[in-house]
């Protein structure tokens, strides 16, 4: 287990003075600033902080991360299992049992026992900035992730919540086809019935669809689905009517959700579920989608490994190649910025 004290960074913001840990979402509508980590299987961590202030993300120190080897990282999915699962979840398609399913795969590679998540949260910060990026250091809860997510899962600003789902990626704007937005279109659907199911009846509403975001390396559609929480409805009701978010599995969701985890051959962990902050105290918080994110772990007596998910939306237009591709793309930069093989010189302005 690491020795480095608890800690969580989101943005600018910083907690430290670890006070409690619980599993139970209503402590988020208790008091304090909450630090919020739920991996897509289901077990949530919430982490009560007694100190937050602003300080900027340090600059990174030169050795502080020592990352693993370009070459050690493995896929717990290689290139035709993987091609071969889209090809089956097609077949489900055709079959008529799901419109979109989200296929996952984790990429492992040993690393020092000392490493230090939120060292490479400044690597990331520098390399990969994201509007969701941030560290949850708890290593005596198992919990240490360092995020650089560009998805929005949850937002709640009182009785207002707000999701940002993202489907559709390519390398530019030009790459999208229309089954990125067809996708895309399928996931607000989603989103929109599963706040319908703890929002105000005639709330929940898209201000965009289909907008257009330039992240590190890529582009990606995002559309926004915001709704007015029923009287009573608080985190919760929320976790459970959202969660895990509709983006990174499928539609309708409880076919995708069979049909993924009898497909994919590793558990997600805190990849592609919500990763975030609650202040209780003012009665906002925001969660991000676990994408792009990289968590340690400790579990094995050997050492630790580090682990990064990476995966791709498959629909009835899907190209198996093409889907493997997207998978590559979304992990290369930052595979290659925890490895210390980035070279921001060489991208083009």
């Amino acid at each position: 287990m690491s020795h480095l004290p608890p800690l969580a960074r989101f943005g600018g913001r910083v907690a430290s003075g670890l006070l409690d840990v619980t599993d139970d979402p209503a402590a988020l509508d208790s008091t304090g600033f909450w630090a919020v980590c739920a991996d897509y299987e289901g077990r949530l961590t919430c982490a009560r902080f007694a100190d937050v202030h602003t300080e900027p993300v340090p600059a990174p120190v030169p050795g502080r991360w020592r990352g693993p080897g370009p070459q050690d990282w493995t896929s717990s999915l290689d290139r035709a299992a993987y091609t071969a699962a889209v090809v089956r979840i097609r077949e489900h398609i055709a079959a008529g049992e799901v419109y979109q399913a989200n296929l996952c795969r984790v990429l492992s590679a040993p690393v020092a026992p000392g490493a230090d998540v939120d060292a490479l949260t400044a690597l990331l910060a520098r390399g990969n900035p994201a509007p969701y990026a941030g560290t949850i250091r708890l290593p005596g809860h198992g919990v240490e992730i360092a995020t650089a997510s560009p998805e929005l899962f949850l937002r709640r600003d009182g009785t207002v919540v707000e999701s940002g789902p993202i489907k559709g990626t390519g390398r530019t704007e030009a790459d999208l086809l229309d089954k990125d937005r067809a996708e895309n279109v399928m996931i607000v659907d989603l989103v929109r019935n599963d706040l319908g199911r703890v929002c105000a009846t005639g709330s929940v509403t898209v201000p965009e669809l289909c907008t257009v975001e330039k992240h590190p390396g890529l582009v990606h559609l995002v559309s926004t689905v915001r709704g007015e929480l029923r009287a009573g409805a608080g985190w919760p009701r929320l976790l459970a009517a959202a969660f895990p978010p509709g983006s990174v599995t499928g539609a309708p969701k409880p076919s995708a959700l069979r049909i993924i985890e009898a497909l994919e051959t590793a558990p997600r962990g805190p990849y592609c579920g919500a990763i975030g902050w609650v202040d209780a105290d003012r009665g906002t918080g925001e969660l991000a989608v676990g994408i792009r994110t990289f968590w340690l772990d400790r579990s094995a007596a050997a050492g630790a490994t580090l682990r990064f998910g990476t995966g791709a939306g498959i629909t009835w237009g899907s190209d198996p190649e093409r889907e493997w591709r997207e998978t590559e793309l979304k992990a290369a930069r930052l595979l290659a910025i925890a490895s210390g093989t980035y070279d921001a010189s060489r991208e083009e302005s």
